[in-house]
């Protein structure tokens, strides 16, 4: 098997942040998301998201946007009024759909981070690994693990790369940290690294 790493060209301007709509139902998860909205503005990351003024994309924004920091949000016109889309944004961008909501994210962003959060939160993690994994793009993805809300997810990735359905090098490319501030840095500093699919391998 053959590993290249490629170099970055640049530092992380921007990132986006995949979360709930909800704030769930420890206080941790809310102290999460605004301590990771404060750390992208004091270090003058601009926020991406959904565009969501409700639950911890309401709290991340807010965030982000007290301690002076720049936040663009991304909703679908169906869902700006059931999310209730955020009024005070530096941008509010209203597009046609999940699918237009999702590229536009990827596009204005350097890297992803996964708060807790629902089905959607893991629907865009996994789309926009999965990108990486193809080489649709090299930005790094990372978890902020709170109160061991992705502990059961991580074991269940280990297994599947153990079990032979997920390459190591492609399991390393999502970073988990406790910390924002950690997480960032981890962010920060990835190397991206081009490893052969399975459909380009020879057979043994």
């Amino acid at each position: 098997m053959v590993i290249v790493t490629v170099e970055q060209s640049m530092s992380l301007t921007s990132v986006c942040v995949f979360c709930g709509a909800s704030t769930g139902t420890h206080p941790a998860y809310r102290e999460a998301a605004a301590a990771l909205g404060r750390a992208l503005a004091e270090r003058k990351l601009t926020l991406v998201y959904g565009g969501g003024a409700v639950g911890l994309m309401g709290i991340v924004a807010d965030a982000a946007l007290a301690a002076g920091g720049e936040v663009i949000g991304i909703i679908p016109q169906s869902l700006k009024d059931k999310e209730i889309g955020h009024s005070g944004l530096t941008r509010l961008e209203v597009v046609d759909g999940m699918h237009a909501r999702k590229a536009r994210m990827a596009e204005l962003s350097d890297a992803f981070i996964a708060l807790p959060g629902g089905l959607g939160t893991l629907e865009e993690l996994f789309e926009v690994w999965t990108w990486g994994q193809l080489g649709y793009h090299a930005k790094p993805l990372g978890l902020l693990e709170v109160n061991g809300f992705y502990s059961k997810l991580t074991d269940f990735l280990d297994h599947i790369v153990g079990e032979g359905f997920v390459r190591e090098a492609h399991r390393d490319m999502l970073q988990t940290s406790e910390s924002p501030q950690t997480l960032l840095d981890a962010l920060d500093a990835w190397q991206p690294v081009v490893t052969p699919k399975w459909a380009e391998q020879k057979p043994s």
